[in-house]
């Protein structure tokens, strides 16, 4: 994922703003990432996201992140939510419509 890709989508956080976060606050825990525009307290889907970029930003290497693709990181999300792993508070990013959601209809019907 790129620099400006969400990472938290309930608070519309991106790797930009936590990268600088780690960079110039040098959190010594993950959860004081959450003192980023309060990544990480919404539905609990970025958290592993978030200790990932810590652990890289303290001991050098590369996280998940930086495999997925955008599209991918925000389908996964949604199965999280959809499996009732996390509630996402008023005002996060909505999921992406099902494959199979009726409400999706071919707009030649």
């Amino acid at each position: 994922m790129d620099l400006d890709a969400k990472v938290c989508y309930c608070f519309h956080v991106t790797r930009r703003k936590l990268v600088n976060f780690l960079r110039i606050r040098r959190p010594k825990v993950p959860s004081q990432l959450s003192e980023c525009g309060g990544a990480g307290t919404g539905c609990g889907w970025c958290i592993p996201f978030l200790k990932q970029l810590h652990q890289a930003a303290v001991s050098g290497g590369i996280t998940e992140l930086e495999q997925l693709t955008p599209a991918e990181y925000e389908r996964r999300r949604a199965a999280y939510i959809r499996a009732g792993k996390g509630t996402p508070p008023p005002g996060a990013t909505p999921l992406p419509p099902e494959k199979n959601d009726p409400s999706e209809k071919d707009e030649k019907e």
